[in-house]
């Protein structure tokens, strides 16, 4: 047998693997929108997922695990959508405000899940930035390289630092806009919207904070 070759059952291991990922985050949210998400114990998921709490935490040591599991697939979805609008040629700028603008809906759709969800990405991001051994990084983060590469080969973006660089800057710019869009009442007259806060990062990225320069007439 060539030793080049994967083993035969390493796909189908892989996969059941995923479908019990996918199982087991399913069930906790089920039961999260049925309980509410801060009365949901661990043990109650391993019960209603009809699996033993060491299977359980063995994938995911913590509820939070569970909703960013969820979270990814559902936004996995949502970017499979939006890839024929992504590749359409427009400048650096439009096509990362054109995707975060379409994400405005399922973040408002989710806004009760996000202070815990927001808590453990931000920990994530945090180690990932620190690892740097190759392992599969976030798909929003793969997401934002590849607009950025794109940027940088048609010039727009600077090139004197890596793509991945900018990567992990942006994200943490769209973590910290929806932080504050988080903080704020949710139905207070001053709530900032969703879009605005993406906007502003959007702006910022590109342009910087510096004031912009006054031409003369």
């Amino acid at each position: 047998m060539n030793a080049s070759l994967p083993a035969p059952d390493q796909g189908r291991r892989e996969r059941k693997r995923q479908q019990t990922l996918d199982h087991l985050a399913a069930t906790a949210f089920g039961l999260f929108e049925r309980e509410g998400y801060e009365a949901v114990t661990m043990e109650q998921i391993a019960v209603a997922a009809d699996v033993a709490k060491g299977t359980l935490y063995n994938h995911f040591p913590v509820k939070e695990a569970l909703l960013a599991h969820q979270f990814h697939g559902e936004l996995a979805q949502a970017m499979e959508g939006l890839a024929a609008s992504l590749a359409e040629p427009d400048d650096f700028a439009r096509r990362l405000a054109r995707w975060l603008q379409a994400s405005v809906p399922w973040y408002e759709r989710r806004r009760a899940y996000l202070s815990p969800y927001l808590r453990y990405r931000f920990l994530a991001v945090e180690a990932a930035s620190r690892r740097r051994d190759g392992e599969e990084r976030s798909g929003l983060e793969r997401l934002f390289r590849a607009l950025i590469l794109a940027g940088q080969a048609s010039g727009e973006l600077r090139r004197d630092l890596p793509a991945e660089h900018f990567a992990d800057l942006l994200q943490h710019l769209y973590l910290g806009a929806l932080m504050r869009w988080l903080a704020a009442p949710a139905d207070g007259a001053a709530s900032p919207a969703l879009q605005d806060e993406f906007g502003a990062i959007v702006e910022l990225f590109v342009h910087g904070a510096a004031q912009p320069v006054q031409t003369r007439a």
